[in-house]
């Protein structure tokens, strides 16, 4: 089979230096198999030495074997303690850091079009399946296999015709496992599905509250979340119910084989066979080391393969959209980002921008106004690189957009938007994002982005909140800006920034945007303010994909065209 390549690379992160560990927990492992036969041996002398079988040690003897076998089992607990913890610790630390690392390499724009609750599913619900169903049951299985046959070896050397017997006796726990356990690969395939549905109804129910809340669709919500928690836990009940059949099918025959074995080893001592009935008790002791590694092989076989497949999920999900950093490296703007006839569409029939020609120069500031669907969004979607699908040419200082490398124009380009995303830390966390500045830098930012006044009011230390929820939604703006300022972007893009703002926070923080000097600023703007309007060196009319119109406001209103039309029916 052709698995996909970070298939491998996902399964290795499980055991990359992490194999001191690993070792030491498969010897653990190993122990804890051989100690359960000692045990078995041990209940053989204890037996043989009560009812005076020749050749039975004495009772002395088996008690300080009996000590000799305790204390191995307390230093053998003692490794696995250490050991085996140890090993899972730094197996799913790894492997969820490098799933994660490797989902930042995906681009802006493709990541938008794809579902978070798959990941969110796969890096939580799925960890714990491949941490339980591959990783513990690895290790379950070789104490599982150093028992089956030690025991079978055991059995071999006291009684080969007995042994026989507890073989054939074993068909019927192996042919109910065989039968039962193929079905709960596709059962674990099937609730991680249900439950990355069920994440992605939470996450909608959630970020929607207020939406919900208006339009009084609190029954209507519920029916979904309720809907998609049923179809969760009806997935979930039906892969207990294969283990459960699996466990109690598995239960009754390996009782009866166990029961037979005992039966006719009983006959045995009562014919006089060569057995003792400490020999009889310790096979039907050991049966136990062969009938459920038996029994339980087919349903830790299935586990393990689905938790493999959910490796290969995450994998081929990890591996779709991913950015290349290779492309040109480019240097500070200096003199500007020019639009030669380009157009654009998110599907070949329909376009969405016809022919735009633009220049933005560097360190000034253009505003962009239109109506709705009029393409605003999308050209500067494309100035972040969105999108190398247009047709025409974006020159950043002569270098062709398709050209350049993201990681170069993600240094050089932020971009604001009306949601302003805030992690739950603290302000200065969110300027910085999580990255080391002076503190005359940060301070520079924070006051160029007049964010000082709440700084001095609540500390640099004041948490946000999940997403920001004890800010204002202009005190959000403003640490976006106070991030593009530290980074030292040399262009700003803000779309719709304000949109959500009350009319005088909307009229500052654009006016804060304004006031920067010595960066491009392209502004979408819906809010057509004379006042603010005049400020910019460049207005852009956008109608239906195209620039209607371009000019200063006073040439613009001169005009008495498209742009006026707009203005005046705003006034």
């Amino acid at each position: 089979m052709n698995r996909n390549p970070l298939y491998k690379q996902l399964k290795s992160e499980l055991f990359r230096k992490n194999k001191i560990p690993f070792a030491i927990a498969v010897f653990a492992s190993v122990c804890s198999g051989t100690v359960g036969l000692a045990y078995s041996w041990v209940l053989k002398a204890l037996i043989d030495t009560a009812s005076g079988s020749e050749g039975a040690l004495t009772f002395i003897s088996v008690i300080k074997i009996v000590a000799v076998i305790l204390a191995l089992t307390v230093v053998f607990s003692v490794i696995d303690y250490l050991s085996r913890p140890a090993f899972l610790k730094r197996a799913m630390t790894q492997y969820k850091n490098f799933a994660f690392e490797k989902l930042t390499l995906k681009s802006i724009s493709s990541f938008k079009d794809e579902n978070t609750a798959a990941y969110i599913s796969a890096l939580t619900n799925d960890a714990t399946r491949i941490e339980t169903d591959y990783l513990r049951h690895s290790l379950k299985m070789i104490t599982k296999a150093v028992s089956f046959f030690g025991a079978l070896t055991l059995m071999l050397i006291t009684s080969p015709v007995l042994t026989l017997v507890a073989i054939a006796v074993m068909s019927l726990p192996l042919l109910v496992s065989v039968v039962t356990g193929g079905k709960l690969v596709n059962a674990e395939k099937n609730v991680s599905n249900r439950n990355t549905d069920f994440v992605t109804a939470v996450n909608d129910c959630l970020r929607g509250f207020k939406v919900v809340k208006s339009f009084k669709a609190e029954k209507e919500v519920c029916d979904i979340f309720a809907s998609d928690n049923r179809n969760l836990e009806d997935g979930k009940f039906k892969r207990e119910k294969f283990k459960t059949i699996i466990g109690s099918l598995g239960g009754i025959a390996g009782a009866l084989a166990q029961f037979g074995v005992f039966v006719f080893g009983t006959l045995m001592c009562l014919k006089g066979w060569g057995l003792t009935p400490g020999v009889v008790i310790m096979f039907v002791n050991l049966m136990n080391f062969l009938i459920y590694p038996v029994s339980e092989l087919p349903a830790i076989l299935a586990s393990r393969k689905a938790a493999l497949a959910l490796i290969e999920k995450m994998a081929n999900a990890l591996e779709m959209n991913v950015e290349s950093n290779e492309g040109e490296e480019i240097a500070s703007l200096k003199d500007s980002i020019r639009l030669e006839n380009v157009s654009f569409g998110y599907d070949e029939e329909k376009e969405v921008l016809h022919d735009i020609n633009a220049e933005f120069e560097a360190g000034k500031a253009y505003a962009i106004v239109g109506g709705s669907g009029s393409g605003k969004s999308t050209l500067l979607n494309l100035l972040m690189n969105s999108s190398r699908d247009y047709k025409g040419s974006i020159l950043y200082d002569n270098a062709e957009m398709k050209d350049i490398s993201s990681e170069s124009l993600y240094d050089e380009v932020s971009m604001i938007q009306q949601d302003v995303f805030v992690f739950n830390s603290s302000v200065k966390n969110n300027v910085t994002m999580f990255k080391d500045f002076s503190k005359e830098e940060i301070d520079e930012a924070i006051y160029r982005a007049r964010l000082d006044g709440f700084i001095k009011e609540k500390g640099e230390d004041y948490l946000c909140g999940e997403n920001g929820k004890d800010l204002s939604g202009g005190e959000k703006q403003r640490i976006s800006i106070a991030r593009s300022l530290l980074k030292k972007s040399k262009v700003l893009l803000a779309d719709e920034a304000t949109s959500s703002l009350d009319a005088n926070t909307a009229f500052q923080v654009t006016d804060d945007i304004l006031n920067l000097s010595g960066i491009l600023r392209i502004v979408i703007t819906h809010s057509l303010d004379e006042i603010l309007l005049r400020r910019y060196d460049e207005i852009l009319v956008l109608k239906d994909g195209r620039i209607e119109e371009k000019g200063r406001f006073e040439d613009l209103i001169s005009k008495k065209g498209y742009f006026y039309a707009l203005y005046t029916v705003a006034h």
